[in-house]
């Protein structure tokens, strides 16, 4: 039943919003009670606390494989863009959820999202370092700023993208790794100041 709660609510979050949305709207769309509610939530805020955490641990965790693996710092950024994108199929509702309703949690439950979500881009972060390091990516790079970009790019996508439409994830996301790849790429010959 919480699950149920719990999807029930993402759709109604991104339909109507998480403001506008209330506990018995939530009820009714299950054919449940507002006791029911209560009975798994305290409140609707910890109800989103939890979508956001759970969403953002599923990320980490898929993330987390992606950089221990044993494959070059291009291809674990391949992989990472490629997860953020092939995501919008699987938990778009969610991911919207995610980017639009956090202003709705209480500025300690920020926090907490937060270093959650610093942890994710901290990782692309060390892709980028690791692949200078190694030889592959421009030696200037300010690994901070193209992290950034890479999440940029991934993240505005649920905002516009439609996995069922013309282009496939697969597809826009080796778009996104060809363009971030095209300016971070070392290649042969090139000054360094260039």
């Amino acid at each position: 039943m919480k699950e149920k709660i719990t999807e029930a609510s993402i759709s109604l979050f991104e339909q109507k919003g998480f403001s506008t949305t209330t506990i018995q709207d939530i009820a009714d769309s299950i054919g449940a009670t507002k006791g029911t509610f209560y009975y798994y939530f305290k409140s609707k805020e910890q109800l989103l606390k939890e979508i956001h955490l759970e969403y953002i641990i599923d990320l980490l965790k898929r993330q987390e494989a992606i950089v221990n693996d044993s494959t070059s710092n291009k291809e674990k950024l391949h992989a990472v863009i490629e997860m953020l994108i092939g995501d919008i199929r699987k938990n778009g509702p969610r991911g919207r959820v995610f980017f639009r309703e956090i202003r709705h949690l209480a500025e300690e439950n920020i926090r907490i999202i937060k270093k959650e979500r610093d942890r994710y881009r901290l990782n692309i972060e060390s892709i980028i370092r690791s692949g200078i390091a190694a030889g592959e990516f421009k030696p200037n790079l300010r690994s901070d700023m193209v992290a950034f970009a890479v999440l940029g790019m991934a993240n505005y996508s649920y905002n516009w993208f439609q996995p069922d439409g013309e282009v496939e994830p697969s597809e826009l996301a080796a778009i996104y790794t060809s363009l971030v790849l095209g300016g971070i790429v070392k290649e042969n010959g090139t000054p360094e100041n260039h």
